[in-house]
């Protein structure tokens, strides 16, 4: 609809706006009714349909009308409409009504809201104004509308926010806080900030001023758990019971079943119920006493099957421990930490604070809390080459305990023997002083052992053949011990050790050993010689020596073996000092000729001894072996294994010389071997020649019996072919003489079996005369026919092919004669 026109038709419950050019003031026209507007009016808009708000709804018109006491609308002195400015009202359910001009439509119909059980709304007031009950409200005081129930709108309150109620469970609770001060559901007052938890259980709806911080769960309490407590600030439990900032405490299931933790209750943890067995004890310290505080420094032992808490501030010494089980190998070591009295009447023990004492079983023992318990002693089971080392703390002295059992007293400890490196090192090695002698102890893996045990008793096996040297530094003596034996080491003994010269040449302190082989062995040793023309001269030479005692129990005398710490350097060095003296005074061609036995004099000497020879001279006797009295070394044997010049120049002369006599053996045996190889091959050339001469005899003798195989099978096979064929062509005309026999035979059956019946058929069927069947007779039957009748009828027709096929008769297939069947009618029923 266009605004131009001039009527304008409005329909019921419809209104328009009409402005006056004139007067400029607008008006509501409301239908139904047929409008003419004037020249001087514009219509604002098209017809409208009025606002209906319906039941339980509003609508909020701004800059509404202004009216009387009575409802009517209040018009200025031009005939304009008054308005309220920036106000707002609200219009429920009534007739459909108009918008004035100026009225906007601030919020839409809306539906009034319901406000159900355990909700509120939190309400807030903008404006000040009275309520229906005549009471004042201020700007910003706030309350709650609690359902059930239909909140109406007003202008001056605002809704917040929307509360639900807090369903409360059992064992559970609800922590709130106040906002500011107010009275509780229960008429407390409430300060700022103060919580406190609403414990009935159902549905709870907080108050405008109190705020939920939580739900708080009860912690489930059973006869296995307790909950640990700490109070925040002074206050008084459910109980009743007074809490100190800072007390804690426990609550137990015998206090309830179910403890939600107050406001004021900080929840330091769950505490397990302690529970010991038969065969457990504890040690609880700084234990709680009667008042309910903990006795600081005090100790309290709980024993046996019982179940109970730790207080706040007890705790065990070492957790839950095993009674002390002791058997007849057992032992406890106490010790006194205040003084105390054991046992009962005339086994009544009184023991000062640091006495120690060992109790050994089999016993139960639970230490009290006065005494302590150092260690458990276990007895040591020693075999007859066992032992351990013991010492008394009170006098220190030490002693070797050796196979027996042994427990500690509360006075012994055990002693650790500390023993050179040396020494430590070679007990640690495990090496075999017999076996591995010959080894470098470069080359050899060093093995991995265990460390030793220091309080044991040092133990060595002395090899058989050997000796070793024990020192004891408190009785400033020494003992020697020959194998095989073990040896066991005192507190105050030390094992000598002998360190020998090892190499070739002979190199000091290369070798350490704790026992003294005492031989026959042999040791190797390099030494430089000089002859009296000044050729020097390299020297392996090897001794065979061994050791000599008369009496090994004599002290003295086995001491003899051990006063040379190193007896192989001394005797290589002795042995080398007069080989040098002896090659000095002879010549290099001298020594080269005669070396091994001026080597031999002069290791070994000459006798003492002199014998008269047959010019009366005395003639010294050479001596077989060298004995070093200051230890009783003795060296059987010398063996000159190498000799080898220093100089360059004299060990290229002799290298040479050596290499042309090597050349010469060389090639006077090649020579030979090569006239061997000739000779055997004259030898194989002939018997090769031979072999062929007789490989082609046997292959000529083979040759003729072949050709003679041959011709002998080419006549064979001739005569069999020629043979084979007259049998056969005999045999075929024998075959074909029998049948041409056997069929004239059949003929003449047959022939006489037709006579008699094939007679008269013949006359009957053969309607021409004789001559005609003269005339017609077939190839190669006779010019006369003199025959019967019958005769002529099976002569005539024998031959033709009816006689075997009649029907090819009867066709006239021949083209000799006509129709058989014409001419022969009743031929069919002769045949």
């Amino acid at each position: 609809m266009s605004m131009e026109e001039s009527i304008i038709r409005i329909p019921p419950y419809h209104y328009i706006h009409v402005l006056d050019q004139n007067s400029n003031v607008s008006r509501v026209e409301v239908g139904p009714k047929t409008y003419i507007r004037q020249d001087n009016e514009r219509i604002l808009f098209a017809p409208v349909r009025m606002l209906t708000v319906p039941p339980r709804h509003y609508c909020m018109v701004a800059n509404p009308v202004a009216r009387d006491a009575q409802g009517t609308v209040l018009f200025d002195v031009t005939g304009q409409v008054r308005l309220r400015h920036a106000d707002l009202e609200i219009r429920l359910a009534q007739d459909p009504f108009p918008l004035f001009p100026g009225e906007v439509l601030e919020k839409d119909i809306t539906p009034l809201q319901v406000v159900l059980p355990n909700t509120a709304l939190h309400l807030k007031a903008l404006l000040d104004f009275e309520d229906k009950n005549g009471q004042k409200v201020v700007a910003g005081d706030e309350w709650l509308f609690e359902g059930p129930g239909t909140y109406i709108p007003q202008k001056e309150v605002e809704v917040i926010e929307i509360i639900q109620a807090t369903v409360i469970k059992q064992n559970q609770a609800l922590r709130l806080r106040a906002r500011k001060e107010c009275l509780d559901r229960d008429g407390k007052e409430r300060v700022t900030g103060e919580e406190w938890l609403v414990r009935s259980v159902g549905a709870y709806l907080p108050a405008v001023f109190e705020e939920v911080l939580d739900v708080v769960d009860a912690v489930i309490l059973t006869e296995k758990t307790a909950l640990h407590l700490r109070a925040r600030q002074n206050f008084r439990d459910v109980r009743g019971v007074t809490r100190r900032t800072g007390e804690e405490w426990l609550v137990t299931v015998q206090d309830t079943e179910a403890h939600v933790p107050d406001v004021y209750e900080e929840v330091m943890g769950v505490v397990s119920v302690t529970t010991l067995g038969p065969h457990n004890y504890c040690v609880i310290l700084d234990p709680v006493g009667p008042d309910g505080k903990n006795q600081l420094g005090q100790k309290l032992v709980f024993k046996g099957e019982q179940s109970f808490f730790l207080q706040p501030g007890e705790k065990l010494e070492r957790g839950i421990q095993n009674v002390y089980v002791l058997s007849e190998q057992q032992g406890l070591l106490l010790r006194a930490l205040q003084p105390l009295e054991e046992g009962e009447g005339k086994e009544k023990v009184s023991h000062q604070a640091g006495d120690h004492w060992l109790i050994r079983g089999p016993l139960e023992y639970v230490p009290p809390a006065k005494v302590e318990v150092v260690e458990e002693r276990q007895a040591i089971p020693l075999d007859e080459n066992e032992g351990i080392y013991v010492q008394d703390v009170k006098t220190g002295r030490v002693r070797a305990v050796i196979g027996s059992t042994y427990m500690l007293t509360q006075d012994e400890v055990l002693w650790e023997k500390e023993l050179p490196p040396g020494v430590e090192e070679l007990l640690n090695k495990g090496q075999d002083p017999l076996a591995d002698r010959g080894e470098k102890e470069t080359s050899k893996t060093p093995k991995l052992s265990t460390p030793r045990n220091k309080t044991r008793v040092v133990s060595y096996r002395v090899p058989h053949n050997a000796a070793v040297q024990v020192y004891d530094y408190r009785e400033k003596k020494a003992r020697v011990v020959f194998g095989p034996e073990l040896v066991l080491l005192g507190p105050e003994e030390q094992f000598t050790v002998l360190s020998l010269s090892a190499g070739r040449p002979k190199r000091p302190h290369a070798r350490r050993t704790l026992c003294l082989l005492l031989g026959p062995d042999f040791f190797t040793d390099v030494i430089t010689i000089e002859t009296a023309d000044h050729a020097r001269l390299q020297l392996q030479l090897a001794y065979n020596w061994h050791f000599e005692l008369s009496d090994r129990k004599d002290p003295q005398e086995t001491a003899k073996l051990f006063s040379v710490p190193d007896f192989v350097g001394d005797a290589c060095k002795a042995i080398a000092s007069r080989v040098r003296g002896a090659v000095a005074s002879v010549t290099f061609d001298d020594f080269h000729k005669n070396s091994a036995r001026i080597i031999r004099t002069a290791v070994f000497g000459f006798e003492t001894q002199e014998t008269k020879g047959p010019d009366t001279m005395a003639l010294p006797q050479p001596r077989d072996r060298a004995v070093f009295p200051q230890n009783g070394l003795v060296v059987s044997s010398v063996d000159v294994q190498s000799v080898e010049p220093v100089d360059q120049r004299t060990r290229d002369a002799l290298q040479r010389s050596v290499q042309l006599a090597i050349e010469i053996t060389t090639n006077s045996q090649e020579a030979a071997a090569k006239h061997e190889a000739q000779r055997l091959e004259q030898e194989a050339r002939g018997r090769l020649e031979r072999q062929k001469i007789l490989d082609q005899s046997e292959a000529e003798k083979a040759r003729r019996e072949l050709l003679e195989l041959e011709a002998l099978s080419t006549a064979v096979e001739s005569t069999g072919t020629a043979k084979a064929e007259a049998e056969s062509r005999a045999e075929a005309a024998r075959i074909e003489g029998e049948g041409a026999v056997l069929q004239a035979k059949l003929k003449a059956e047959a022939l006489a079996i037709e006579t008699v019946r094939g007679g008269d058929a013949c006359e009957r069927v053969w309607p021409w005369g004789l001559e005609e069947a003269r005339s017609l007779k077939p190839r190669g039957t006779p010019s006369t026919l003199t025959e019967s009748p019958i005769q002529v009828c099976w002569g005539l027709w024998s031959p033709l092919p009816c006689f075997h096929s009649p029907n090819t008769c009867f066709e006239g297939k021949d083209n000799n004669y006509p129709s058989y069947r014409q001419a022969f009618p009743y031929w069919p029923a002769l045949c």
